[in-house]
């Protein structure tokens, strides 16, 4: 959901509950994310709280647990940097397909907010800093209120 051709969502968040639940390494990068998603959050009027968890892999699990526990929708935000090793793999793999699983299994939306880059530069381009090309954060928070909306829309 980046650049040119950029969808115009539903952002109303008026009674929705959201909670945001993010990785906790690289400091910088992620408070951007969460500071994004906390403002379009805001601006929509839903409700929401913070859960930090230690990496990217533990996202899928705790998204769950808010989700089972009443949350209308999950924003999930990380960093994943690419290293010199498979480990980007196997835990943007994990990260992805787990929280795919999730909102598959619960039948609520998860704004995917986890960046996968090749450098920490691609990553400050696009956690919503000062100086930032994109907000990947806000776009979690949209996609997650849209993707509500939507359906909540069907399932009348």
């Amino acid at each position: 959901m980046s650049g040119a051709g950029s969808p115009t969502l539903n952002v109303d968040g008026t009674g929705l509950d959201i909670t945001i639940v993010a990785a906790s390494w690289h400091d910088t990068i992620m408070n951007g994310l969460i500071d994004g998603a906390v403002r379009a959050l805001d601006e929509a009027g839903a409700s929401h709280s913070v859960v930090r968890v230690p990496g990217s892999f533990e996202l899928p699990v705790v998204a769950r647990a808010a989700l089972h526990d009443g949350a209308d929708a999950v924003v999930a935000l990380g960093v994943i940097i690419r290293g010199g090793t498979p480990h980007f793999e196997y835990v943007a793999d994990a990260a992805t397909s787990g929280l795919t699983t999730v909102a598959i299994e619960t039948g609520k939306p998860i704004g995917f907010g986890v960046l996968t880059v090749d450098d920490e530069q691609q990553a400050l381009d696009r956690a919503g800093l000062p100086g930032s090309t994109e907000d990947k954060g806000r776009e979690a928070a949209e996609a997650a209120i849209a993707t509500t909306r939507a359906l909540t829309a069907i399932m009348r």
